[in-house]
């Protein structure tokens, strides 16, 4: 077995079998690999011990949600207080402090511009200590917000399919035009999955108040609307991976989706969205070291058409990590 801060082949396959499927049993797991079933449970048990987790995420465009980007400037002594502050929030899922730890990053889901405005016209403007804050809306989701791995140039990042035999991969957002609507039972299943996305079917249903055959029957059917996905957490920095930063592109007209596509095939992205304001594309990617990230804004930024300008920010410390309410 790999020592406690290495990993194997079997360490990394596991990864990205539960980037593929993240409820994928280990026992299907330990058959694609070639190992034992109860090797692949106990690496999967040291991952849980570093921070392995899975998180059930409800996609905001499928379910009648609106997903903004906030980046908010703060004085240097205020940014930890304002993001724990709205790290308690429930509709918020991500957020992190950058450039000198005055900037902070914050993704927000809102249901109604009730919402909406209650935290960006009302909240926000009397927060003390705040420089600016910019709204972001995300137009297009090209690719997932989780962490990204690689292993011997091989990457290991948010999935763009399902291993063979899982369950139907989830729908394109613009396969469907009208939101899926959920009930009661469906908002307790996408509540219980947030805090886990591999809890059993008896555990579900004891929590919705379910049978577990009809527990499977919504999971089945929530996915193949799209309006559920699951991501994989577990900090890059575990694979060597210390430089996490944000990337603010200018695409000229007409080439959005052409970049947004190719970030979302980039290994190193782990996050890509067309966005609203003066910097149409945002990305998150993750880098070795600087140079790493040199090397990816030279090459493989710099060769992209249609891109007239980029910013990086650095990504200090993650505050929040994949929590969407419901």
């Amino acid at each position: 077995m790999a020592g406690a801060g290495t990993f194997d082949a079997l360490d990394l396959g596991l990864l990205q079998a539960l980037q593929l499927d993240g409820r994928a049993a280990l026992s299907r797991i330990a058959r694609r690999l070639g190992a034992s079933e109860r090797t692949v449970a106990r690496r999967y048990g040291r991952l849980r011990t570093l921070g392995l987790h899975v998180v059930g995420q409800p996609v905001p465009a499928r379910v009648g949600m609106t997903r903004w980007l906030l980046r908010i400037h703060c004085t240097p002594d205020s940014a930890a207080s304002v993001a724990q502050a709205l790290a308690r929030r429930p509709d918020t899922s991500w957020i992190s402090l950058a450039s000198g730890g005055t900037e902070l990053y914050c993704a927000l889901t809102t249901r109604t511009p009730h919402e909406r405005d209650a935290l960006l016209l009302d909240k926000l403007p009397r927060t003390p200590h705040l420089v600016g804050v910019g709204a972001h809306c995300l137009l297009r989701l090209f690719t997932g917000i989780t962490s990204t791995w690689y292993a011997n140039g091989a990457p290991f990042g948010a999935a763009h399919g399902r291993e063979g035999g899982s369950s139907a991969p989830a729908s394109r957002s613009d396969e469907h035009p009208e939101p899926v609507a959920l009930d009661v039972t469906d908002r307790a299943l996408l509540t219980a999955l947030a805090k886990d996305g591999r809890a059993g079917l008896p555990e579900l249903a004891a929590t919705t108040g379910r049978s577990p055959s009809s527990v499977q029957r919504r999971l089945q059917r929530l996915r193949a609307q799209g309006a559920l996905d699951f991501s994989v957490d577990f900090a890059p920095r575990h694979l060597g991976y210390d430089l996490m930063t944000h990337l603010w592109l200018q695409v000229a007209p007409g080439h959005v989706s052409a970049v947004g596509r190719a970030l979302a095939t980039h290994p190193e992205i782990a996050f890509a969205a067309a966005t609203t304001g003066p910097h149409n594309v945002v990305a998150s990617g993750v880098f070795r070291d600087s140079q790493d990230l040199y090397r990816y804004l030279d090459h493989r930024i710099g060769s992209l058409p249609g891109i007239q300008a980029a910013e990086t920010a650095p990504i200090l410390r993650e505050v929040k990590r994949l929590t969407i309410s419901t």
